[in-house]
């Protein structure tokens, strides 16, 4: 199972350049057209090192890390120039994300001028934020014409679901026109069932990554926090990133990636921050299944029940589900092994509605 991101921004915000960073791609970065250009799409392994732990007590054959598919929009998010919302290929390319990372530009480099004519993060946060609001406002708008258009065909006993969704969009709309992304809106149940079937851009999390260079690298921790206190909302975050040398040091051995780490003082890699502060954004946490000679991590919505959880492996494991046999990875490694666990008590037999925690090893029992 992975997880789909789409990476944004303007042009020449240094946006390839984040991919090949978090993805230990070679894409040419030197590209900078804004129209037409096909999309970068690489993998990467979530950085989880519990499932170390769990190699060391099982000794599988095959060790399987959740997955992050990063998309490198093609085209340039544009600032709003026209009176019309994101093109239709980019709009079908961000729709099917989970989550976007919005790229901003904070270094310099006279070789590559700002689209802008200055570097301005804040400026350059809110223009695109803009963008997906504006670009959301146009399918709202859209879908309010057919919903007159089908209130009008209706018999009298059929126009209750209409009324009721434009009623939903129409509030939306108005506390979007006051530049408010719907991942910030209180919705009910009901309003957030319909706008799952819409896509709509400001209803996934916002990850800003804003991109610095090596001058600026000693800096970095106060700019994040600075920024965060600044642009954080429901569902938005920022992680500031040196992403040219983050880009280098992927293409090194993790050995020798670490030893320079260690000389700029990070204590973690770029792809670690960026899916940590995904994963947050998201509500994602990970539990863990040891079974056929094989261990895994299985990345799942905070608040999944146990048989749902068993859905995310097969359809057969949540349509025969009898029960779940849980322990925390914690009191695994404190016994040493699930023979061990057994005989201290410490192995959970849980039912449907188990509230599945991160860290949870789990084998689920069903019969089909």
């Amino acid at each position: 199972m992975s997880i789909n991101i789409g990476i944004i921004g303007l042009a020449q915000s240094g946006k390839t350049t984040v991919f090949n960073a978090l993805t230990g791609g070679k894409a040419d970065t030197a590209l900078h057209r804004a129209e037409a250009l096909a999309p970068n799409i690489g993998m990467a392994h979530v950085p989880e090192p519990r499932l170390k732990l769990l190699d060391a007590i099982f000794h599988p054959a095959k060790t399987v890390y959740s997955e992050v598919k990063y998309v490198d929009i093609g085209a340039s998010v544009k600032t709003l120039a026209k009176d019309k919302g994101l093109g239709g290929q980019l709009l079908n390319q961000l729709s099917t994300m989970d989550t976007l990372i919005c790229v901003v530009r904070a270094f310099k480099d006279e070789s590559i001028p700002h689209p802008n004519g200055s570097i301005d993060i804040k400026r350059d946060i809110e223009a695109l934020n803009l963008e997906l609001i504006f670009s959301d406002l146009t399918i709202m708008e859209r879908r309010l014409e057919r919903l007159e258009g089908s209130l009008k065909a209706a018999k009298p006993g059929e126009r209750a679901p209409f009324l009721q969704e434009k009623e939903i969009l129409l509030k939306m709309k108005g506390e979007m026109e006051k530049d408010k992304p719907i991942r910030t809106l209180p919705l009910d149940p009901t309003a957030a069932r319909l706008i799952s079937n819409y896509q709509f851009l400001t209803a996934k999390p916002l990850l800003i990554v804003v991109s610095i260079d090596e001058s600026q690298l000693s800096k970095a921790a106060a700019m994040e926090e600075a920024m965060n206190k600044q642009f954080t909302t429901a569902g938005c975050r920022v992680v500031v990133l040196c992403g040219k040398l983050e880009m280098e040091l992927a293409q090194l051995d993790e050995n020798a990636a670490k030893e320079f780490r260690k000389d700029y003082g990070l204590t973690e890699t770029g792809l670690e921050h960026v899916v940590r502060t995904s994963y947050e954004l998201s509500n994602l946490i990970t539990f863990f299944t040891a079974a056929s000679n094989e261990v895994r991590a299985w990345p799942i919505k905070m608040n999944t029940t146990a048989v749902k959880a068993a859905g995310k492996i097969h359809t057969d494991f949540e349509k025969g589900f009898i029960r779940a046999e849980t322990i925390h990875i914690d009191e695994l490694v404190k016994t040493g092994s699930i023979a061990e666990a057994r005989k201290k008590g410490l192995l959970r037999l849980e039912g449907k509605d188990y509230i599945v925690q991160d860290g949870d090893v789990i084998t689920f029992l069903f019969n089909v």
